[in-house]
Protein backbone atom coordinates (compact mmCIF):
# COMPACT_ATOMS: atom_id res chain seq x y z
CA UNK A 1 0.00 0.00 0.00
CA UNK A 2 1.48 3.46 -0.76
CA UNK A 3 1.93 6.10 1.96
CA UNK A 4 0.24 9.40 2.02
CA UNK A 5 3.39 11.19 1.80
CA UNK A 6 1.21 13.95 4.29
CA UNK A 7 1.09 10.93 7.26
CA UNK A 8 4.54 12.46 8.57
CA UNK A 9 4.48 12.95 12.72
CA UNK A 10 3.45 17.09 13.42
CA UNK A 11 6.97 17.45 14.73
CA UNK A 12 8.54 16.65 11.26
CA UNK A 13 6.08 19.27 9.33
CA UNK A 14 6.58 21.86 12.18
CA UNK A 15 10.47 21.45 11.17
CA UNK A 16 9.70 22.07 7.83
CA UNK A 17 7.43 24.90 7.99
CA UNK A 18 9.95 26.47 10.55
CA UNK A 19 12.65 26.49 7.95
CA UNK A 20 11.08 28.58 6.07
CA UNK A 21 12.39 32.43 6.24
CA UNK A 22 9.01 34.30 6.36
CA UNK A 23 5.70 33.18 8.43
CA UNK A 24 3.78 34.59 5.51
CA UNK A 25 4.58 31.38 3.84
CA UNK A 26 1.71 29.70 6.12
CA UNK A 27 -0.97 31.15 4.80
CA UNK A 28 -0.83 29.39 1.56
CA UNK A 29 0.07 25.87 3.90
CA UNK A 30 -2.97 26.28 5.90
CA UNK A 31 -4.94 25.85 2.90
CA UNK A 32 -3.91 22.38 2.00
CA UNK A 33 -5.47 20.76 4.39
CA UNK A 34 -7.08 20.77 8.10
CA UNK A 35 -3.97 19.23 9.57
CA UNK A 36 -1.41 22.33 7.92
CA UNK A 37 -3.87 24.37 9.18
CA UNK A 38 -3.63 23.14 12.29
CA UNK A 39 0.23 23.08 12.56
CA UNK A 40 0.59 26.56 10.92
CA UNK A 41 -1.64 28.27 13.74
CA UNK A 42 0.65 26.81 16.09
CA UNK A 43 3.91 27.34 15.18
CA UNK A 44 2.96 31.42 14.16
CA UNK A 45 4.22 33.59 17.05
CA UNK A 46 4.04 36.55 15.88
CA UNK A 47 1.22 39.15 14.34
CA UNK A 48 1.61 42.91 13.09
CA UNK A 49 -2.05 44.54 13.65
CA UNK A 50 -3.34 47.20 11.79
CA UNK A 51 -7.01 49.34 11.85
CA UNK A 52 -8.53 46.53 10.06
CA UNK A 53 -7.79 44.05 12.23
CA UNK A 54 -9.76 45.36 15.19
CA UNK A 55 -12.85 43.45 14.69
CA UNK A 56 -11.42 40.36 14.17
CA UNK A 57 -8.89 40.32 16.93
CA UNK A 58 -10.77 37.92 19.58
CA UNK A 59 -10.70 35.20 16.74
CA UNK A 60 -6.94 35.89 16.03
CA UNK A 61 -6.03 35.46 18.95
CA UNK A 62 -8.01 32.15 19.56
CA UNK A 63 -6.63 30.92 16.65
CA UNK A 64 -3.26 31.68 16.85
CA UNK A 65 -2.83 30.90 20.75
CA UNK A 66 1.19 30.82 21.03
CA UNK A 67 1.67 34.20 19.74
CA UNK A 68 4.98 35.55 21.03
CA UNK A 69 5.27 38.98 19.47
CA UNK A 70 2.75 41.90 18.37
CA UNK A 71 3.53 44.79 16.39
CA UNK A 72 1.36 47.72 16.66
CA UNK A 73 3.74 50.20 14.76
CA UNK A 74 1.38 50.64 12.52
CA UNK A 75 -2.16 50.85 14.13
CA UNK A 76 -4.02 54.52 13.75
CA UNK A 77 -6.66 53.75 16.03
CA UNK A 78 -6.83 53.73 20.19
CA UNK A 79 -3.74 51.95 21.18
CA UNK A 80 -5.05 51.42 24.58
CA UNK A 81 -8.76 49.41 23.65
CA UNK A 82 -6.11 46.63 21.52
CA UNK A 83 -3.73 46.51 24.70
CA UNK A 84 -6.81 46.04 26.96
CA UNK A 85 -7.97 43.11 24.39
CA UNK A 86 -3.98 41.83 24.55
CA UNK A 87 -4.28 41.75 27.95
CA UNK A 88 -7.10 40.01 27.90
CA UNK A 89 -6.61 37.15 25.50
CA UNK A 90 -4.66 34.75 27.60
CA UNK A 91 -1.73 34.88 25.17
CA UNK A 92 1.57 34.98 26.68
CA UNK A 93 3.49 37.80 24.82
CA UNK A 94 7.18 38.36 25.03
CA UNK A 95 7.63 41.16 22.74
CA UNK A 96 5.48 44.43 21.87
CA UNK A 97 6.02 47.03 19.52
CA UNK A 98 4.09 50.28 20.38
CA UNK A 99 6.10 52.63 18.39
CA UNK A 100 5.07 55.43 16.33
CA UNK A 101 1.97 56.32 18.22
CA UNK A 102 -0.02 59.47 18.19
CA UNK A 103 -0.06 59.39 22.18
CA UNK A 104 1.29 56.72 24.85
CA UNK A 105 -1.47 54.56 25.71
CA UNK A 106 -0.46 54.52 29.44
CA UNK A 107 -4.13 52.80 30.48
CA UNK A 108 -3.66 49.98 28.30
CA UNK A 109 0.21 49.39 29.30
CA UNK A 110 -0.42 49.35 32.83
CA UNK A 111 -3.10 46.78 32.13
CA UNK A 112 -1.39 44.87 29.70
CA UNK A 113 2.04 45.05 32.60
CA UNK A 114 -0.52 43.30 35.39
CA UNK A 115 -1.07 39.96 32.95
CA UNK A 116 2.13 39.83 31.20
CA UNK A 117 5.18 38.74 33.47
CA UNK A 118 6.61 37.23 30.31
CA UNK A 119 6.83 40.70 28.47
CA UNK A 120 10.57 40.87 28.09
CA UNK A 121 11.06 43.33 24.86
CA UNK A 122 9.46 46.94 24.25
CA UNK A 123 9.43 49.36 21.82
CA UNK A 124 8.34 52.89 22.74
CA UNK A 125 10.59 54.56 19.86
CA UNK A 126 9.29 57.52 17.79
CA UNK A 127 6.40 58.10 19.74
CA UNK A 128 5.14 61.58 20.02
CA UNK A 129 5.75 63.63 23.15
CA UNK A 130 7.08 60.55 25.23
CA UNK A 131 8.29 61.95 28.51
CA UNK A 132 9.42 60.90 31.69
CA UNK A 133 6.20 60.04 33.22
CA UNK A 134 5.92 57.66 30.43
CA UNK A 135 8.90 55.94 31.17
CA UNK A 136 8.17 55.91 34.94
CA UNK A 137 4.79 54.31 33.83
CA UNK A 138 6.88 51.62 31.48
CA UNK A 139 9.59 50.94 34.36
CA UNK A 140 6.12 50.23 37.13
CA UNK A 141 4.29 48.16 34.84
CA UNK A 142 6.85 46.00 33.09
CA UNK A 143 9.25 45.21 35.85
CA UNK A 144 10.53 42.09 34.04
CA UNK A 145 11.94 43.90 30.81
CA UNK A 146 15.45 43.23 29.38
CA UNK A 147 14.96 45.32 25.80
CA UNK A 148 13.74 48.68 25.88
CA UNK A 149 13.90 51.10 23.40
CA UNK A 150 12.67 54.29 23.50
CA UNK A 151 14.83 56.46 20.56
CA UNK A 152 13.92 59.12 18.63
CA UNK A 153 10.77 60.90 20.51
CA UNK A 154 8.47 62.95 18.13
CA UNK A 155 7.88 65.69 20.32
CA UNK A 156 6.57 68.93 19.45
CA UNK A 157 9.00 72.00 19.04
CA UNK A 158 6.40 74.33 20.00
CA UNK A 159 6.84 73.16 23.53
CA UNK A 160 10.24 75.32 24.14
CA UNK A 161 8.82 78.68 22.67
CA UNK A 162 11.09 80.53 24.57
CA UNK A 163 14.10 78.25 23.46
CA UNK A 164 16.06 75.82 26.09
CA UNK A 165 15.34 78.71 28.83
CA UNK A 166 11.56 77.31 29.35
CA UNK A 167 12.89 75.01 31.38
CA UNK A 168 9.21 73.81 32.84
CA UNK A 169 9.02 72.47 29.41
CA UNK A 170 11.59 70.16 29.70
CA UNK A 171 8.43 67.97 31.31
CA UNK A 172 7.19 66.98 27.59
CA UNK A 173 10.64 65.11 27.14
CA UNK A 174 12.66 62.12 28.57
CA UNK A 175 15.39 63.55 31.12
CA UNK A 176 17.71 62.26 33.75
CA UNK A 177 15.18 62.08 36.32
CA UNK A 178 13.14 60.00 34.55
CA UNK A 179 16.12 57.49 33.52
CA UNK A 180 16.90 57.63 37.29
CA UNK A 181 13.88 56.21 38.23
CA UNK A 182 13.82 53.65 35.30
CA UNK A 183 17.14 52.50 36.61
CA UNK A 184 15.79 51.80 39.95
CA UNK A 185 12.63 49.64 38.60
CA UNK A 186 14.10 47.65 35.61
CA UNK A 187 16.79 45.50 37.06
CA UNK A 188 17.00 42.97 34.71
CA UNK A 189 17.16 45.05 31.65
CA UNK A 190 20.35 43.86 29.24
CA UNK A 191 19.87 46.62 26.25
CA UNK A 192 18.47 50.03 26.09
CA UNK A 193 18.16 52.44 23.39
CA UNK A 194 18.63 56.24 24.02
CA UNK A 195 18.99 57.72 20.94
CA UNK A 196 17.68 60.51 19.72
CA UNK A 197 16.95 61.82 23.55
CA UNK A 198 18.48 64.93 23.30
CA UNK A 199 18.00 66.49 27.01
CA UNK A 200 19.68 63.31 28.55
CA UNK A 201 22.86 63.87 30.39
CA UNK A 202 25.93 61.89 31.54
CA UNK A 203 23.64 61.59 34.51
CA UNK A 204 21.82 58.91 32.50
CA UNK A 205 24.61 56.39 31.59
CA UNK A 206 25.90 56.83 35.33
CA UNK A 207 22.58 56.17 36.50
CA UNK A 208 22.14 53.05 34.26
CA UNK A 209 25.84 51.77 34.59
CA UNK A 210 25.40 51.91 38.50
CA UNK A 211 22.13 50.38 39.08
CA UNK A 212 21.52 47.79 35.97
CA UNK A 213 24.42 45.31 36.62
CA UNK A 214 23.16 43.27 34.26
CA UNK A 215 23.09 45.87 30.99
CA UNK A 216 24.72 44.51 27.71
CA UNK A 217 23.58 47.26 25.22
CA UNK A 218 23.59 50.88 24.80
CA UNK A 219 22.75 53.23 21.96
CA UNK A 220 23.17 56.68 22.92
CA UNK A 221 23.32 58.48 19.07
CA UNK A 222 22.11 61.94 18.38
CA UNK A 223 22.24 62.68 22.46
CA UNK A 224 23.22 66.41 22.35
CA UNK A 225 24.10 66.40 26.24
CA UNK A 226 26.21 63.31 26.03
CA UNK A 227 29.41 63.87 26.75
CA UNK A 228 32.62 61.72 26.46
CA UNK A 229 33.28 61.54 30.17
CA UNK A 230 29.56 60.13 30.60
CA UNK A 231 30.70 57.58 27.84
CA UNK A 232 33.96 56.70 29.65
CA UNK A 233 32.15 56.29 33.08
CA UNK A 234 29.49 53.75 31.62
CA UNK A 235 32.18 51.72 29.74
CA UNK A 236 34.43 51.78 33.36
CA UNK A 237 31.60 50.65 35.52
CA UNK A 238 29.65 48.49 33.63
CA UNK A 239 31.30 44.70 33.61
CA UNK A 240 29.06 42.86 31.32
CA UNK A 241 28.58 45.58 28.61
CA UNK A 242 29.53 44.07 25.40
CA UNK A 243 28.36 46.84 22.69
CA UNK A 244 27.83 50.33 22.69
CA UNK A 245 27.15 52.61 19.91
CA UNK A 246 27.34 56.23 19.78
CA UNK A 247 27.85 58.87 17.73
CA UNK A 248 29.51 62.42 16.66
CA UNK A 249 32.29 62.50 19.99
CA UNK A 250 35.91 63.64 19.43
CA UNK A 251 34.51 67.12 18.93
CA UNK A 252 37.29 68.57 18.98
CA UNK A 253 39.41 66.46 20.46
CA UNK A 254 39.16 62.84 22.46
CA UNK A 255 40.26 63.04 26.34
CA UNK A 256 42.54 60.89 27.30
CA UNK A 257 39.98 59.61 30.17
CA UNK A 258 37.65 58.38 26.93
CA UNK A 259 40.87 56.63 25.42
CA UNK A 260 41.56 54.80 28.03
CA UNK A 261 38.10 53.43 29.27
CA UNK A 262 38.29 50.33 26.57
CA UNK A 263 41.13 49.09 28.18
CA UNK A 264 38.26 48.74 31.72
CA UNK A 265 35.38 47.23 28.97
CA UNK A 266 36.98 43.57 28.86
CA UNK A 267 33.99 42.42 26.97
CA UNK A 268 33.22 44.80 24.09
CA UNK A 269 32.23 42.99 21.38
CA UNK A 270 30.90 45.65 19.44
CA UNK A 271 31.44 49.17 18.97
CA UNK A 272 30.03 51.92 16.70
CA UNK A 273 31.42 55.25 16.88
CA UNK A 274 29.69 56.49 13.26
CA UNK A 275 30.24 60.09 12.64
CA UNK A 276 32.59 60.88 14.53
CA UNK A 277 36.12 62.79 14.66
CA UNK A 278 38.55 60.01 15.59
CA UNK A 279 42.42 59.54 15.61
CA UNK A 280 45.05 57.16 14.80
CA UNK A 281 46.35 57.15 18.58
CA UNK A 282 42.54 56.13 19.70
CA UNK A 283 42.83 53.30 17.32
CA UNK A 284 45.99 52.18 18.43
CA UNK A 285 44.55 51.96 22.04
CA UNK A 286 41.85 50.15 21.05
CA UNK A 287 44.33 47.98 18.90
CA UNK A 288 45.46 47.07 22.34
CA UNK A 289 43.11 47.11 24.62
CA UNK A 290 42.69 43.15 23.39
CA UNK A 291 39.00 43.44 23.38
CA UNK A 292 36.69 39.83 21.97
CA UNK A 293 35.94 42.51 19.27
CA UNK A 294 33.33 41.02 16.55
CA UNK A 295 31.94 43.98 15.26
CA UNK A 296 33.47 47.12 14.38
CA UNK A 297 31.55 50.39 12.84
CA UNK A 298 33.41 53.71 11.42
CA UNK A 299 31.15 54.69 9.40
CA UNK A 300 31.73 58.48 8.27
CA UNK A 301 34.30 58.82 10.64
CA UNK A 302 36.94 61.34 9.91
CA UNK A 303 40.96 61.91 10.86
CA UNK A 304 42.33 58.74 10.88
CA UNK A 305 44.34 57.42 8.17
CA UNK A 306 45.51 53.98 6.62
CA UNK A 307 47.80 53.61 8.97
CA UNK A 308 45.40 53.69 12.02
CA UNK A 309 42.87 51.38 10.85
CA UNK A 310 45.61 48.80 9.24
CA UNK A 311 47.02 48.49 13.03
CA UNK A 312 43.64 47.89 14.47
CA UNK A 313 42.54 45.58 11.80
CA UNK A 314 45.35 43.63 12.42
CA UNK A 315 45.49 43.30 16.23
CA UNK A 316 41.70 42.13 15.47
CA UNK A 317 41.66 39.30 12.89
CA UNK A 318 38.96 37.45 14.26
CA UNK A 319 36.73 40.43 13.29
CA UNK A 320 33.36 39.75 11.62
CA UNK A 321 31.25 42.88 10.82
CA UNK A 322 33.59 45.93 9.51
CA UNK A 323 31.84 49.36 8.22
CA UNK A 324 34.12 51.48 6.95
CA UNK A 325 31.56 53.78 4.75
CA UNK A 326 33.32 56.44 3.55
CA UNK A 327 36.67 56.23 4.33
CA UNK A 328 37.98 58.16 1.56
CA UNK A 329 41.47 57.48 2.04
CA UNK A 330 41.05 53.68 0.80
CA UNK A 331 42.29 52.61 -2.22
CA UNK A 332 42.32 50.01 -4.42
CA UNK A 333 46.12 48.98 -3.28
CA UNK A 334 45.40 49.64 0.65
CA UNK A 335 42.58 47.51 0.60
CA UNK A 336 44.68 44.71 -0.78
CA UNK A 337 47.28 44.82 2.24
CA UNK A 338 44.15 45.09 4.44
CA UNK A 339 41.87 42.32 2.87
CA UNK A 340 44.73 39.80 4.68
CA UNK A 341 43.50 41.10 8.09
CA UNK A 342 39.94 40.24 7.28
CA UNK A 343 39.68 36.58 6.49
CA UNK A 344 36.96 36.06 9.04
CA UNK A 345 34.49 38.79 7.78
CA UNK A 346 31.24 37.56 7.13
CA UNK A 347 29.70 41.58 6.81
CA UNK A 348 31.65 44.77 5.20
CA UNK A 349 30.81 48.25 3.79
CA UNK A 350 32.54 50.19 1.96
CA UNK A 351 29.95 52.41 0.63
CA UNK A 352 30.79 55.94 -0.43
CA UNK A 353 34.93 55.30 -0.80
CA UNK A 354 34.81 56.53 -4.05
CA UNK A 355 38.40 55.62 -4.78
CA UNK A 356 37.76 51.46 -4.95
CA UNK A 357 37.00 49.85 -8.04
CA UNK A 358 36.36 46.29 -9.58
CA UNK A 359 39.83 45.22 -8.17
CA UNK A 360 39.03 46.06 -4.66
CA UNK A 361 35.50 44.25 -4.78
CA UNK A 362 37.12 40.76 -6.26
CA UNK A 363 40.15 40.76 -3.76
CA UNK A 364 37.45 40.94 -0.71
CA UNK A 365 35.81 37.75 -2.87
CA UNK A 366 39.26 36.32 -2.72
CA UNK A 367 41.19 36.90 0.49
CA UNK A 368 37.38 36.60 2.74
CA UNK A 369 35.47 33.25 2.39
CA UNK A 370 33.11 33.56 4.89
CA UNK A 371 31.69 37.01 3.23
CA UNK A 372 28.03 36.81 2.96
CA UNK A 373 27.16 40.35 3.01
CA UNK A 374 28.96 43.38 0.79
CA UNK A 375 28.01 46.72 0.72
CA UNK A 376 30.22 48.76 -1.68
CA UNK A 377 27.08 51.64 -2.79
CA UNK A 378 28.72 55.02 -4.59
CA UNK A 379 31.66 53.69 -5.18
CA UNK A 380 33.60 53.39 -8.77
CA UNK A 381 33.37 49.68 -8.97
CA UNK A 382 32.61 49.49 -13.15
CA UNK A 383 35.91 51.26 -13.45
CA UNK A 384 39.63 49.46 -14.08
CA UNK A 385 40.11 46.01 -16.06
CA UNK A 386 39.60 42.09 -14.97
CA UNK A 387 43.22 41.49 -13.91
CA UNK A 388 42.78 41.00 -10.49
CA UNK A 389 42.73 37.10 -10.08
CA UNK A 390 39.15 35.77 -9.75
CA UNK A 391 37.67 33.10 -7.52
CA UNK A 392 34.37 31.96 -6.27
CA UNK A 393 32.73 32.63 -3.33
CA UNK A 394 29.68 30.62 -2.65
CA UNK A 395 29.03 31.96 0.42
CA UNK A 396 28.38 35.75 -0.51
CA UNK A 397 24.46 35.51 -0.10
CA UNK A 398 23.64 39.50 -0.71
CA UNK A 399 25.03 42.36 -2.53
CA UNK A 400 23.90 46.44 -2.43
CA UNK A 401 25.98 47.78 -4.99
CA UNK A 402 23.63 50.97 -6.27
CA UNK A 403 24.33 53.81 -7.22
CA UNK A 404 27.63 52.54 -8.93
CA UNK A 405 27.19 55.13 -12.58
CA UNK A 406 30.11 52.83 -14.23
CA UNK A 407 28.52 49.47 -13.28
CA UNK A 408 28.57 47.43 -16.74
CA UNK A 409 26.84 44.27 -17.74
CA UNK A 410 30.33 42.58 -17.99
CA UNK A 411 30.75 43.20 -14.85
CA UNK A 412 27.46 41.84 -13.56
CA UNK A 413 28.22 38.83 -15.76
CA UNK A 414 31.47 38.06 -13.93
CA UNK A 415 30.09 38.13 -10.56
CA UNK A 416 27.16 35.54 -11.72
CA UNK A 417 30.07 33.21 -11.84
CA UNK A 418 31.90 34.00 -8.73
CA UNK A 419 28.78 34.60 -6.52
CA UNK A 420 26.04 31.40 -7.18
CA UNK A 421 24.79 31.65 -4.31
CA UNK A 422 23.26 35.12 -4.21
CA UNK A 423 20.11 35.62 -3.04
CA UNK A 424 19.27 39.66 -2.10
CA UNK A 425 20.96 42.15 -4.77
CA UNK A 426 20.50 45.82 -5.41
CA UNK A 427 21.55 47.35 -8.40
CA UNK A 428 19.39 51.00 -7.57
CA UNK A 429 20.52 53.94 -9.93
CA UNK A 430 23.50 52.07 -11.69
CA UNK A 431 22.68 53.59 -14.94
CA UNK A 432 25.11 51.69 -17.45
CA UNK A 433 23.69 48.12 -17.11
CA UNK A 434 20.88 46.63 -18.98
CA UNK A 435 18.36 43.25 -19.08
CA UNK A 436 21.55 41.64 -20.37
CA UNK A 437 23.47 41.64 -17.51
CA UNK A 438 20.27 41.04 -15.38
CA UNK A 439 19.87 38.06 -17.43
CA UNK A 440 23.04 36.75 -16.31
CA UNK A 441 22.70 36.87 -12.95
CA UNK A 442 19.13 35.18 -12.55
CA UNK A 443 20.30 32.74 -14.91
CA UNK A 444 23.14 31.93 -12.94
CA UNK A 445 22.06 32.72 -9.18
CA UNK A 446 19.28 29.86 -8.92
CA UNK A 447 18.39 31.37 -5.42
CA UNK A 448 17.75 35.06 -5.80
CA UNK A 449 15.17 36.42 -3.93
CA UNK A 450 15.20 39.78 -3.89
CA UNK A 451 16.50 42.30 -6.83
CA UNK A 452 16.41 45.44 -6.62
CA UNK A 453 16.77 47.75 -10.22
CA UNK A 454 15.18 50.96 -8.95
CA UNK A 455 15.82 53.92 -11.63
CA UNK A 456 17.58 51.73 -13.82
CA UNK A 457 16.78 53.64 -17.41
CA UNK A 458 18.20 50.94 -19.32
CA UNK A 459 16.55 47.85 -18.09
CA UNK A 460 13.48 46.84 -20.21
CA UNK A 461 12.99 43.79 -18.53
CA UNK A 462 14.34 40.59 -16.95
CA UNK A 463 16.66 39.60 -19.32
CA UNK A 464 15.81 36.14 -19.29
CA UNK A 465 12.85 33.66 -20.18
CA UNK A 466 13.38 30.83 -17.85
CA UNK A 467 11.25 29.85 -14.18
CA UNK A 468 12.33 31.97 -11.64
CA UNK A 469 10.96 30.04 -8.57
CA UNK A 470 12.97 31.56 -5.54
CA UNK A 471 12.26 35.11 -6.54
CA UNK A 472 10.25 36.65 -3.79
CA UNK A 473 10.65 40.08 -4.10
CA UNK A 474 11.17 42.69 -7.25
CA UNK A 475 12.07 46.32 -6.54
CA UNK A 476 11.31 48.37 -10.02
CA UNK A 477 10.56 51.92 -9.05
CA UNK A 478 11.59 54.26 -12.09
CA UNK A 479 12.75 51.61 -14.22
CA UNK A 480 12.22 51.25 -18.43
CA UNK A 481 10.08 47.85 -16.88
CA UNK A 482 7.37 46.95 -19.51
CA UNK A 483 4.34 44.94 -20.71
CA UNK A 484 6.90 42.70 -22.09
CA UNK A 485 8.51 42.58 -18.33
CA UNK A 486 5.27 41.95 -17.03
CA UNK A 487 4.48 39.12 -19.18
CA UNK A 488 7.68 37.69 -18.43
CA UNK A 489 7.12 38.08 -14.96
CA UNK A 490 3.93 36.66 -14.67
CA UNK A 491 4.85 33.14 -16.99
CA UNK A 492 7.94 32.79 -14.34
CA UNK A 493 7.66 34.59 -11.01
CA UNK A 494 5.29 31.86 -9.56
CA UNK A 495 6.41 33.04 -6.23
CA UNK A 496 6.62 36.64 -6.41
CA UNK A 497 5.25 38.05 -2.96
CA UNK A 498 6.07 42.03 -4.02
CA UNK A 499 6.26 43.60 -6.73
CA UNK A 500 7.14 47.36 -6.70
CA UNK A 501 6.47 49.30 -10.41
CA UNK A 502 5.91 52.75 -9.01
CA UNK A 503 6.90 55.50 -11.75
CA UNK A 504 7.04 52.64 -14.74
CA UNK A 505 5.76 54.73 -17.26
CA UNK A 506 5.92 52.34 -19.71
CA UNK A 507 3.42 49.76 -17.88
CA UNK A 508 -0.08 49.64 -18.63
CA UNK A 509 -3.43 47.80 -17.75
CA UNK A 510 -3.02 44.60 -19.80
CA UNK A 511 0.46 43.84 -18.22
CA UNK A 512 -0.68 44.51 -14.87
CA UNK A 513 -3.27 42.38 -15.16
CA UNK A 514 -1.07 39.40 -16.91
CA UNK A 515 0.55 39.75 -13.55
CA UNK A 516 -2.20 39.60 -11.54
CA UNK A 517 -4.09 36.68 -13.56
CA UNK A 518 -0.73 34.26 -13.08
CA UNK A 519 1.17 35.36 -9.67
CA UNK A 520 -0.75 33.45 -7.09
CA UNK A 521 1.09 34.44 -4.31
CA UNK A 522 1.16 38.44 -5.51
CA UNK A 523 0.71 40.34 -1.59
CA UNK A 524 1.64 43.31 -2.64
CA UNK A 525 1.79 45.59 -5.56
CA UNK A 526 2.60 49.66 -6.20
CA UNK A 527 1.70 51.15 -8.96
CA UNK A 528 1.76 54.99 -8.18
CA UNK A 529 2.80 57.23 -10.85
CA UNK A 530 2.08 54.31 -13.57
CA UNK A 531 0.40 56.74 -15.48
CA UNK A 532 -1.09 54.39 -18.35
CA UNK A 533 -2.50 52.09 -15.92
CA UNK A 534 -6.33 52.60 -15.74
CA UNK A 535 -7.49 52.87 -11.61
CA UNK A 536 -10.87 51.15 -12.59
CA UNK A 537 -8.24 48.19 -12.28
CA UNK A 538 -8.26 48.29 -9.02
CA UNK A 539 -11.27 46.54 -7.53
CA UNK A 540 -10.79 43.92 -10.12
CA UNK A 541 -7.50 42.51 -8.94
CA UNK A 542 -8.68 43.00 -5.23
CA UNK A 543 -11.56 40.17 -6.46
CA UNK A 544 -9.45 38.48 -9.00
CA UNK A 545 -5.99 38.00 -7.16
CA UNK A 546 -7.38 36.44 -3.09
CA UNK A 547 -3.89 36.67 -1.86
CA UNK A 548 -3.05 40.36 -2.80
CA UNK A 549 -3.02 42.31 1.05
CA UNK A 550 -1.93 45.66 0.12
CA UNK A 551 -2.76 47.60 -3.22
CA UNK A 552 -0.73 51.34 -3.84
CA UNK A 553 -2.78 52.40 -6.46
CA UNK A 554 -2.09 54.35 -9.46
CA UNK A 555 -2.67 58.73 -8.91
CA UNK A 556 -5.87 59.89 -8.83
CA UNK A 557 -7.92 56.74 -7.08
CA UNK A 558 -8.35 57.46 -3.28
CA UNK A 559 -10.77 55.31 -1.99
CA UNK A 560 -13.33 56.21 -0.26
CA UNK A 561 -14.27 54.84 3.86
CA UNK A 562 -16.55 52.24 2.39
CA UNK A 563 -14.53 51.40 -0.40
CA UNK A 564 -11.84 50.55 2.20
CA UNK A 565 -13.55 48.44 4.48
CA UNK A 566 -15.40 46.76 1.24
CA UNK A 567 -12.11 45.62 0.54
CA UNK A 568 -10.62 44.92 3.59
CA UNK A 569 -13.25 42.39 4.33
CA UNK A 570 -11.82 40.63 1.52
CA UNK A 571 -8.54 40.54 2.86
CA UNK A 572 -6.84 43.72 1.16
CA UNK A 573 -6.13 47.24 2.50
CA UNK A 574 -6.04 49.29 -0.65
CA UNK A 575 -4.13 52.89 -0.18
CA UNK A 576 -4.19 56.41 -1.73
CA UNK A 577 -2.54 56.41 -5.30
Amino acid sequence: MTENPLDLPPECWELIFNSLNDQSHFESLSLVSHRFLSITNYLRNSLKLTDPSTPFLPQLFNRFQNLKKIDLSEFQGDPNSILYLISRSGVDLESLNISNLKSFPFMGLKELGTKMKNLKELNCSKNFSFRDGDLIAVAETCEFLEVLDISYPENDSSFLPQGFQNIQSFSFYITDSGIEALSMKLKRLKRINLSGNFFITDKSLMFLSSNLVLLREILIRDCDFITQSGISFAMRNSPNLVSISVNGIGIPTIDSCFKESFAYARSLCEIDLSNSFISDELLRLLGEACLPLKKLVLSHCYNFTLAGISFLLCKYQSLEHLNLEAANFLEDESMIDLSKFLTSLNFIDLGFCAKLTNSTFFTILRECPLLSEIKMETTNLGLDDFTTPLVINPQVKSLHLARNGNLSDEFLKKLAILCPNLEVIDLSHCLGITEEGIGEILKSCCEIKCLEIKRCRAVFDLGIDLELPKLEVLQASGSALNDHALKMIANTCSRILQLDLDNCLNVTTSGVKEVVEHCRTLREINLRWCDEVNVDIVAWMVFSRPSLRKIIPPCGFAPTESQKNFFLRHGCLVCKG
